[in-house]
């Protein structure tokens, strides 16, 4: 456990000043800032809908954004930043070579990146609850604070984030196996849009494409209209997300281990 914290703790020292670190802090909160202000510029439209529908429709706005390509894509990216620190300075090896067991040094990264993707996903969920107060301060005829979103939010991105993580450890393993920017990227976004096409068409054997689960996700979000009691966390999708990344991460390790005793 030590040398899990130890490598943990390496990889944020390492990546602190990286725009995959950044960019999960900032991503949030430029989309909250921009669908604030439309909202505030739509305000006169918007003025007789009751909170609720208010709360729903200002969070279906920004989880269609996130969830159907930035998403897959920022997990595609994140992948690529970290693995690529060592690649980039060719430290591999020595990073191998430390009195640390590989499987540390290996976990530590997965765990990284899935929690950077969490991250984004907690600031999320923060910056809307607390941009939609901003909203009715500026414009008090959006009654936000007439409902409380905070355990639709919460359940809204949780099933966001685990839906990823079948992308995560695909994505992870594939940086780790190529070097290179395009490989990984390319095979990545091409199975992004294959993910969003089989998703839109209904496709029978769509719960078993990991790249599809962030777009599975938003549809049956939106399907509950904001009713809570609608909403399952724990759906097909999301135990196919989470079984994806079990077992491609064990394959990744052994993969891994052997590819750096060489």
């Amino acid at each position: 456990m030590r040398s899990l914290f130890v490598s943990l703790n390496s990889e944020f020292y390492k990546s602190r000043k990286t725009l995959a670190f950044w960019s999960a802090i900032l991503l949030p909160l430029v989309i909250c800032i921009l669908m604030s202000w439309g909202f505030v510029s739509q305000a006169t439209k918007l003025a007789n809908d009751p909170a609720a529908v208010l709360w729903f429709r200002y969070i279906s706005a920004i989880l269609g954004v996130m969830g159907v390509l930035l998403l897959p894509v920022l997990v595609i990216y994140n992948t690529y930043a970290i693995t690529n620190m060592e690649y980039k300075g060719d430290t591999w090896k020595s990073l191998f070579s430390l009195p640390l067991p590989k499987l540390s040094i290996y976990t530590s990264k997965y765990i990284y990146v899935v929690f950077l993707t969490f991250l984004t996903m907690f600031l999320f969920a923060v910056f809307i609850i607390g941009s939609g107060h901003v909203i009715q301060a500026i414009k008090p005829t959006l009654e936000f604070s007439d409902y409380n979103p905070n355990t639709i939010i919460i359940k809204f991105f949780g099933k966001l984030f685990l839906s990823s993580i079948g992308i995560i450890s695909i994505q992870f393993l594939m940086n780790l196996i190529w070097s290179d920017f395009l490989k990984p990227f390319g095979i990545g976004f091409l199975m992004t849009i294959m993910g969003i096409i089989t998703a839109s068409v209904n496709w029978k054997y769509v719960d078993y494409l990991p790249y599809a689960y962030p777009n599975l996700t938003v549809t049956k979000i939106m399907a509950t209209k904001g009713d809570i009691n609608k909403m399952i966390v724990f759906d097909q999708g999301i135990y196919n997300s989470l079984i994806c990344g079990a077992v491609v991460f064990v394959i990744g390790y052994f993969i891994v281990a052997k590819k750096t005793i060489k």
